[in-house]
């Protein structure tokens, strides 16, 4: 036994020896891919510098593209936010689909194939003109007085961010064994405001639409929409941060009324697929509603965003009804490098009233091309297809809306597709970026709407997202509580879910229909006029129950 004994010794030892060597060779072997990896990383960021680098390019001083071969790419306006980190995604360019001239005010117009638009004579592009003129920037002045008087008795800044380190060996660690639905992601990867607030987010412009329910004329119009649904991405440029995901039945109301005119509301209206219901009522001339469903996609080195559903924007005064549809956000460099963000695609809004229609289009980076990064062009028709203005700019600082004169097909394309040339006026601003409050990098990026959204205010209902426990504790910092909380509402909401699962099975085995399923509080599903889709619609009895302080139908989700 005993001889037993030492030789089992000898050889656990001999293997023992045999494990650590190649321990340590997977190790040594583990830190020369990271080294490696980390300077192919490096090379090919500087690569890509070189590149941009070795063509000077020229700038067009108006924001309109020349169609002289000599215009090139302009410089990049965020420059200070590259480092060594940074990977841009090369994706492959479209041509574009026109091209845009400034043509000279003074000179006439000439005879031939050009194509007359936008009533024509450019002498009627001036500062008069109703919808751009003197006139409207005034009230925009004062618009933005108001507005800065009373963001003043609002909160300015939240705690900064702690500097918290993520241990992705300690989540995987608490995965094993468990179902991914199950698994509860720290709030690590979240920035503090549920996805209703981020919604919510998009009306941080809301002055362009008290523009356009003044506007006369529904081209004019058109051009004050197209602008307000590029500056719903304005505030996306630096925010690679998660949202909360809101709990089946929460809501989230910002009641700006006093201030703006307006009353929004959004509910969580249903967990599988995850949807948000959103209601705006403007007193100052519009209506605004959706229902928003995400659809990720992860692809290795990036993860794409898709809002599924229709978003809606009436002008009850004459009767104007704008629908769109939101293009697709892509989050760049998942697993190596710094995170950032493009928006690509395509948005069609439509004015179902007169047919006129806005096609804009959101042109993804590449490192090829010599347009501004992030550049969106678009074009203005009536309902013969006739173009009135070409829009220009980018989403993340400013769009610009230029009156065409004339318009001329022609073949120049390499691939011998046809773009339209038009010849415009100089443009004018309609829409220009808010700049970020100080010390915004510490703050989640967050703009000064954003700052105000989870401020703490009293009268809600108790299903609002400034009650949900686990996102108040990250925005004062306080991670590990929060991510204990996180994990307790969310079982409490699967528990909700396995109880009606389980009735619903009862009353099936029973013959008898079961009618405990969720119903949405303020909205109920109806079918929509224009898309024909069954949508959820705000039905009312909100503000009233919120004036009565009447909450006892709302469910108890925290």
């Amino acid at each position: 036994m005993i001889n037993a004994c030492r030789d089992f010794l000898e050889l656990a030892e001999t293997h023992s020896r045999k494990w650590q060597r190649a321990l340590q060779y997977e190790r040594e072997q583990r830190i020369r891919l990271e080294e490696t990896i980390e300077q192919l990383a490096k090379q090919h960021n500087s690569l890509e510098r070189a590149c941009r680098g070795t063509t000077v390019l020229s700038v067009n001083t108006t924001g309109v593209p020349n169609t002289s071969k000599e215009c090139a790419r302009p410089v990049k306006g965020e420059a200070s936010d590259e480092d060594d980190e940074t990977e841009y995604f090369d994706a492959m360019e479209d041509a574009p689909a026109f091209i845009t001239v400034t043509a000279d005010p003074t000179h006439r117009r000439p005879e031939g194939n050009f194509s007359g638009t936008a009533g024509g004579n450019p002498e009627s592009w001036n500062l008069d003109d109703s919808a751009f003129g003197s006139q409207h920037q005034a009230r925009h002045n004062e618009s933005a007085a108001r507005t800065t008087q009373f963001r003043k008795r609002r909160r300015s800044q939240i705690p900064n961010k702690p500097n918290y380190s993520l241990n992705l060996w300690s989540i995987m660690k608490n995965c094993i064994g468990k179902e991914l639905s199950k698994i509860p992601m720290p709030v690590n990867f979240n920035e503090p405001l549920s996805m209703l607030q981020r919604l919510t987010e998009d009306l941080e412009y809301h002055e362009l639409l008290d523009k356009a329910a003044k506007c006369e004329n529904s081209l004019e119009q058109l051009c004050y929409v197209a602008a307000f649904s590029v500056s719903s991405y304005s505030t996306t440029v630096y925010r690679t941060a998660k949202p909360f995901n809101p709990l089946l039945g929460e809501t989230y109301e910002l009641d700006r009324q006093e201030e703006h005119g307006f009353r929004s509301l959004c509910e969580q209206v249903s967990h599988h697929p995850p949807a948000a219901a959103h209601h705006v009522y403007s007193k100052r001339g519009w209506v605004l509603w959706q229902e928003i469903t995400i659809s990720s996609k992860f692809r290795g080195k990036y993860l794409s965003i898709m809002p599924l559903g229709v978003i809606h924007l009436q002008f009850p005064s004459n009767g104007n009804h704008y629908v769109w549809r939101k293009v697709t956000s892509t989050v760049h460099n998942i697993i190596v490098g710094k995170l950032w963000i493009d928006q690509s695609g395509e948005i069609e809004i439509v004015n179902h009233k007169t047919k006129d229609k806005c096609q804009l289009k959101f042109s993804p980076y590449s490192y090829f091309s010599r347009d501004v990064p992030r550049k969106v062009t678009g074009v203005v028709t009536d309902a013969n297809n006739k173009a009135y203005y070409a829009l220009s700019g980018t989403w993340d600082d400013k769009i610009e809306c230029a009156k065409v004169v004339q318009s001329q097909r022609s073949s120049t394309s390499s691939e011998n597709r046809q773009k339209t040339v038009y010849q415009t006026l100089l443009p004018k601003l309609l829409w220009k970026k808010y700049p970020l409050p100080e010390n915004a990098e510490n703050m989640y990026f967050f703009s000064a709407l954003a700052l105000t959204l989870n401020e703490p205010e009293e009268r809600v209902a108790p299903t609002d997202s400034r009650l949900r426990p686990d996102q108040r504790l990250m925005e004062e910092g306080r991670w590990d509580e929060a991510n204990m909380e996180k994990q307790r509402v969310e079982e409490k909401q699967r528990g909700v879910r396995r109880r009606r699962e389980t009735e619903a099975s009862l009353a099936l085995e029973e013959g008898r229909d079961y009618k405990g399923e969720h119903q949405p509080m303020w909205f109920e599903k109806r079918e929509d006029p224009i898309t024909g889709e069954m949508v959820h619609k705000f039905k009312g009895g909100y503000w009233e129950a919120k004036d009565k302080q009447d909450w006892k139908a709302c469910p108890h989700i925290f």
